[in-house]
């Protein structure tokens, strides 16, 4: 298996950072739960960048419900936030117990373990996930992910045209496609598809990123560090460029 660390430079992934917020507005009215503050309070409370305050308001309603699935979820993004991974994944854990097919959970827990490198791990999860959301685009993108750190590209690629499919503008499964088809050898069409993305005006630095991955994995190590160099320091940039041929060199 290709270093997931590795991966994670260049695989447009939300995951390698945690599960991304699922996050009610702030705006919204307070709601309460049997005088509780409700999970719209712990939700800003968390925006506000106030984790422990939305902790303890997650465990308030567990103290009163300890099966309230939904402040369960929140409490593992909560304690996520926190940089608690591991009373994070034991709060999703009981959420599972109660709803087995919880998507919140399920797509939460398949990114905890793309996150820590656990691809095979990830790849049962996302595809329970799946059955319970055929529709789900995420859910797609996120398993081909798991798939390309196990060195599965052509299912990788199957999946990400599967999240293609559902949203064609999704330019995450874009990025991925590419990226999967440069690291299986396919240069030309990786390039193919990266390049408009990277140049768009519009464009992220991190899709720039992307192409330049690219570029070094079909052997344009110039072209890339040329392209990395116009964002970053010279020596940062023949770094990167180094990091993304070590892909192709990891068994």
């Amino acid at each position: 298996m290709k270093s997931s660390a590795l991966l994670c430079i260049v695989l447009a992934v939300s995951a390698c950072g945690g599960p991304a917020a699922l996050r009610i507005q702030a705006e919204r009215p307070v709601h309460l739960a049997k005088g509780l503050p409700g999970l719209d309070v712990a939700d800003a409370a968390l925006a506000g960048g106030l984790p422990d305050t939305a902790l303890i308001i997650t465990r308030g309603l567990l103290a009163a419900n300890p099966a309230n699935l939904p402040a369960l979820v929140k409490q593992g993004e909560v304690l996520l936030a926190m940089d608690r991974a591991d009373a994070a994944a034991e709060s999703y854990q009981r959420a599972l117990s109660i709803d087995a097919k919880s998507p919140e959970t399920l797509l939460a827990l398949g990114r905890m373990a793309l996150a820590a490198g656990r691809a095979a791990e990830a790849e049962g999860l996302l595809r329970r996930l799946i059955v319970v959301t055929p529709a789900s685009a995420v859910a797609q993108n996120d398993l081909g992910i798991a798939l390309d750190l196990q060195d599965h590209h052509p299912d990788a690629q199957a999946a990400y045209r599967a999240a293609l499919r559902l949203a064609p503008e999704m330019v995450a499964a874009q990025v991925n496609l590419g990226l999967s088809m440069a690291l299986s050898g396919d240069s030309a069409h990786a390039l193919a598809i990266l390049r408009p993305l990277a140049t768009d005006p519009q464009g992220s630095p991190r899709t720039r990123n992307d192409y330049a991955a690219a570029l070094a994995l079909s052997g344009d190590s110039d072209g890339a560090a040329t392209l990395l160099a116009a964002a970053m320091p010279q020596d940062q940039a023949a770094a990167q460029v180094a990091s993304f041929q070590a892909l192709q060199a990891a068994p």
